[in-house]
């Protein structure tokens, strides 16, 4: 950034309490939610280990593309002290709206992986989408973002810094 231009100083501790919640509740809803897919029982504890642990991961590249595209559209140099909802919000619908891509293209296309009976669906078209995975972009999300502004910076001149 030039000289002189302010920034806000919350916007590192907001991103780290934003990550360190994504990163722990998808990696807990991936496992809590493993038995709503059929390699809960076809599997081996080893494949359903791997599966927790690469969907966490994808999760996270999902949310940080998401939040990074939603900075980028709706966010503020004072983030997150300004614009903080418009981010959120912008970087929730993406999540959700990828998820549902995800969800038909692994399902339907590739069939990379399948519900189990125990799945609670809605019918989108011709594809049944599980609302555990759409559930678990909102819920997850709306709580990191919630412990991010805890400890963000209000709107004021005084949480600016120069850089």
């Amino acid at each position: 950034m030039p000289d002189g231009v302010a920034v806000s100083p919350g916007w590192l501790a907001a991103l780290r309490a934003w990550l360190l919640v994504v990163a722990g509740g998808n990696f807990l809803w991936e496992a809590a939610h493993l038995p709503l897919y059929t390699i809960w029982r076809t599997g081996t504890w080893r494949e359903n280990a791997f599966a927790v642990v690469h969907c966490t991961g994808g999760d996270l590249l999902i949310a940080t593309a998401s939040l990074t595209l939603a900075l980028v559209l709706a966010g503020h140099r004072d983030w997150p002290a300004r614009r903080f909802g418009a981010v959120a919000a912008l970087t929730i619908v993406s999540g959700v709206a990828y998820t549902a891509f995800s969800e038909w293209l692994n399902i339907v296309l590739r069939a990379s992986w399948a519900y189990s009976e125990l799945m609670p669906v809605v019918r989108l078209g011709g594809f049944e989408l599980g609302l555990s995975p759409v559930a678990q972009w909102i819920v997850v999300p709306v709580l990191a973002f919630a412990w991010a502004r805890r400890g963000a910076p209000h709107r004021s001149g005084r949480n600016e810094a120069r850089i």
